[in-house]
């Protein structure tokens, strides 16, 4: 035999907000926190260096300088050929990257400065998250003890985002363009430009 459900005293929905209030802060500060881990973890990922000291990478080391040299003496005999001098001659140099393009400096730091503002992309869709499911949550507790018809109405009359902020569309801007004053200005962009 199942209970009877009792309703919430007024303490308990007075309480309740709160606790959603409080829950949300506590969360707000995990994703923060959470932040930083990943920005640490993507750096260290970054910061990886793989061992490559086999058979197979010795005998393609090999195979290179063996390649290069070769390729150098072609080099060396067209510059005799032409007339140039060994010692304004080009040269040819094989050089081994163990991090790949992790060893340039500003690849470093752009695919750092990626990952950086996807986590904070990240963190601020958490942190919104964690707002509307406070807001959703008090505010179920704050309808259920409404008792006027015209104070629930006046809830849901209240408008969405979406319906506050709809979708930009191509013409709609081709159009703001065109109005605008500045319009006349602009440079003629050709097809030959798209």
């Amino acid at each position: 035999m199942s209970a009877t459900p009792q309703r919430m005293s007024r303490a308990e929905r007075d309480d309740l907000p709160k606790v959603a209030r409080m829950r949300a802060k506590v969360a707000k500060v995990e994703a923060a926190s959470r932040s930083a881990t990943l920005k640490a973890e993507f750096e260290q990922q970054l910061a990886a260096e793989y061992s490559y000291d086999d058979e197979v990478w010795k005998q393609a080391h090999a195979d290179a300088h063996s390649a290069a040299k070769q390729a150098q003496e072609i080099i060396a005999r067209r510059c005799e050929e032409r007339g140039i001098p060994r010692w304004a001659a080009p040269s040819l140099n094989l050089y081994w990257h163990g991090r790949g393009e992790n060893a340039v400096k500003s690849r470093r730091q752009e695919l750092t400065k990626v990952a950086h503002s996807k986590i904070d992309q990240r963190e601020k869709e958490a942190k919104l998250a964690i707002d509307k499911a406070s807001v959703e949550t008090q505010t179920k507790l704050l309808v259920a003890s409404l008792e006027c018809s015209e104070a629930q109405a006046f809830l849901a009359a209240m408008p969405t985002v979406a319906q506050l902020m709809p979708p930009v569309s191509l013409q709609e801007v081709q159009k703001q363009i065109a109005l605008s004053p500045e319009a006349g200005e602009s440079e003629d962009v050709t097809d030959d430009e798209w």
